[in-house]
């Protein structure tokens, strides 16, 4: 690609902001544009080395094997060099989330096949949006368009010039034109003819995008996304709802229960678990593939081995839970569902790892169909062992543990059966081996993201305060809340991912563009959603209980939860976007804020203080996230987009030079 012009120069771009210059993230050229992260180097080197050196171990292969690998690795490097519009859920394992904050490491690793392949597809959107190659089939040239057809062109047409003031009646193209007389099959280019075309378009300024590609892009990219995270999220609903018809005192505590392991064990796995999306990308990226097993082997190792004092914790948790809630029943009750829980602790963890595993090397829908197959599964347990076998309340903690349990081993028989053993060589004592650098590398995102979730720890705990009812209503808020928030945060991924690319490909205008039809689509979605609790405010508390206590308070509160969906949605793809331009750092400061100096000053005084109880918990919630999105909008419309897009192939550049090191591998 050519080196960009001024930024100042650039027609249309923004002019650099006083704002900009005021925020950390927006200094030429920061840290985290400049190189990878030297720790994840650090590990793979020394990996790549022990491989090397240790012939003569059964778990080691031999230096021609690697070698093999690279030069394999290397004759794909040729197409995987044009991979601008890689499509890559950055930071993000299919099925969870990701740090409001950036941990160390790379935030775009090398593309996998699979992304390359989606690069090539999206650079071809594009070319044919501005008919810089042929169509897919080419109009006839002398017609008169119908109404119907004038209308569906200007609604729903991608193409640049059919939105045009003045549309010319041929555009010219690149390097030739193509002149079909006919309507006929238009044959598409080669690859390497599409990755010259679109270099030689993004240098002459000639590539943009409409607001109805930009549209149908993030419905592309997001809606796989929005039905593995409900599917992964199905799992604790069908506990909450089988627990529900238990009682109100089970519902309480399902809700204290759940919520004290995901603070203790389930947040802090997955955000040290999120180190693998550096470590395994860079493996298989450098073409040691075998280390990608290798570091998801070392993972799990890890986690298992930190479940032993949780599980302790655990076990005993009845007294702690006891001085935190007022209800004795409520508070042994949750004790007893931490304890079947722990039966399910080495699926958490071999899960988290196994995401990671199949994600690098762009196996995106295995976790999808395991999930297809364990949330079902899932509500028959509960219903099996709850109202069949008529073992109640720790049934219903059985039923979850197992589908905790089962969810890796489907993914294990889908690379053992259909695809991913090529990075797999068995079980390595070497897994043992290099913990301190990647401990190093994993704790940041493990403290932000617990920094995040603690927030929903204290509110449950202070809605315990106001009796059993209201913890029992808080169960039902938080669980379609929840679910609610699965509609936008996959849009939000599908946003940063669409603006990182264009972005990295030096297209900052289409990036602007692909950032206001998400805003647009947040609002839209966060309506639906608002629509949805207030319509619906009695029927779903029903779904999940009989008591008309509960649901009386939870009706009444989920009036607030609905004002709350318009700066949820807005909130998460305002993030996603400064995700995409590469300042989350902004974004993750502003979330932290927000939740401690906004959003639990707010709740606890309204709802201690003014007495509102549940509705001002959620109140201080409203305040916070109307707070961090006002000020992720504020932020986005004073930056400079040109300057994200210099840093960008700044980064690409020292990324490029990093992955070649990583290649040669025999350097600890």
């Amino acid at each position: 690609m050519s080196q960009p012009q001024d930024i100042h120069d650039r027609p249309g771009g923004r002019r650099e902001s006083i704002l900009a210059h005021m925020m950390p993230d927006s200094l030429p050229l920061p840290p985290s544009f400049i190189s990878t992260s030297p720790i994840a180097r650090e590990i793979l080197c020394r990996d790549i080395a022990e491989c090397s050196s240790e012939s003569g171990d059964d778990d080691a292969r031999d230096e021609s094997a690697l070698l093999s690998d690279s030069d394999s690795t290397a004759r794909e490097s040729q197409r995987v060099v044009d991979a601008k519009l890689a499509f890559h859920p950055n930071g993000v394992a299919f099925g969870m989330g990701y740090s409001t904050i950036p941990i160390q490491g790379m935030d775009r690793p090398v593309p996998n096949p699979h992304e390359v392949e989606e690069s090539l597809r999206a650079e071809i959107d594009l070319l044919r949006d501005n008919d810089l190659i042929p169509q897919k089939i080419t109009e006839p040239r002398h017609r008169r368009e119908s109404m119907v057809e004038q209308v569906y062109r200007q609604m729903f047409s991608t193409r640049t010039r059919d939105h045009e003031e003045n549309p010319q009646e041929t555009t010219p193209l690149i390097n030739g034109s193509y002149d079909y007389g006919d309507r006929a099959e238009a044959a598409t280019p080669p690859p390497e003819v599409i990755h010259e075309r679109f270099e030689e378009a993004v240098a002459a300024q000639a590539v943009k995008t409409t607001w109805q590609r930009e549209a149908i892009t993030l419905i592309k990219y997001s809606a796989p996304l929005i039905v593995t995270f409900l599917l992964h999220y199905s799992v604790t609903i069908g506990s909450v709802l089988t627990v529900g018809r238990l009682g109100m005192v089970e519902l309480a505590a399902v809700n204290l229960a759940t919520m004290t392991a995901s603070i203790t064990c389930y947040v802090p796995v997955q955000g040290l678990a999120t180190c693998l999306d550096t470590l395994c990308a860079q493996a298989y990226g450098s073409g040691h593939k075998h280390l990608v097993g290798l570091q998801a082997q070392r993972m799990t190792w890890l986690l298992w081995m930190l479940m032993i004092p949780i599980a302790v914790l655990w076990w005993f948790s009845e007294p702690i839970l006891r001085a935190l809630v007022p209800g004795e029943e409520t508070a042994s009750m949750a004790a007893l569902f931490l304890r079947f829980l722990i039966l399910g602790m080495p699926g958490v963890a071999a899960l988290e790892s196994a995401k990671r595993f199949v994600q690098s090397q762009g196996l995106f829908h295995a976790t999808t169909y395991a999930l297809v197959i364990g949330a079902p599964l899932s509500f028959f347990l509960n219903w099996l062992f709850v109202f069949k076998f008529h073992w109640g309340f720790a049934g219903a903690a059985t039923a979850m543990a197992i589908t905790q349990n089962l969810l890796p081993l489907l993914v294990v028989v889908y690379v053992r059966f259909w695809d991913g053993m090529q990075c797999w060589d068995g079980l390595s004592r070497k897994a043992f081996r290099n913990w301190g650098p990647m401990i190093k590398l994993a704790l940041p995102g493990m403290i932000m993201i617990e920094a995040q979730f603690s927030v929903l720890e204290i509110l449950t705990i202070s809605a315990g305060q106001f009796g059993t009812a209201s913890l029992a209503a808080q169960s039902i808020l938080v669980t379609l809340t929840s679910t609610s928030f699965n509609i936008p945060f996959p849009l939000a991924i599908a946003t940063s991912t669409r603006v990182a690319n264009l972005i990295g490909a030096n297209l900052s205008d289409a990036a602007r563009k692909t950032a206001k039809v998400a805003i647009v689509a947040a609002f839209v979605v966060g309506t639906f959603n608002l629509t949805l609790f207030v319509t619906l405010r009695r029927i779903l508390p029903g779904v999940f209980t009989d008591d008309k206590s509960v649901i009386d308070i939870a009706s009444r509160v989920i009036l607030v939860c609905a004002v709350m969906q318009i700066f949820d949605s807005l909130a998460a793809v305002s993030h996603g976007i400064l995700r995409g331009l590469g300042r989350q750092a902004i974004g993750g400061y502003a979330n932290l804020f927000s939740y401690y100096m906004v959003a639990l000053p707010v709740s606890l005084s309204t709802a201690f203080w003014l007495r509102w109880e549940l509705s001002g918990l959620w109140a201080g919630l409203v305040a916070g996230l109307a707070v961090v999105s006002a000020l992720e909008l504020t932020y986005l419309y004073h930056s400079d987009w040109d300057i994200a897009a210099a840093q960008a192939e700044a980064r690409l550049r020292s990324e490029d030079v990093s992955n070649q090191e990583l290649k040669g591998g025999n350097e600890p």
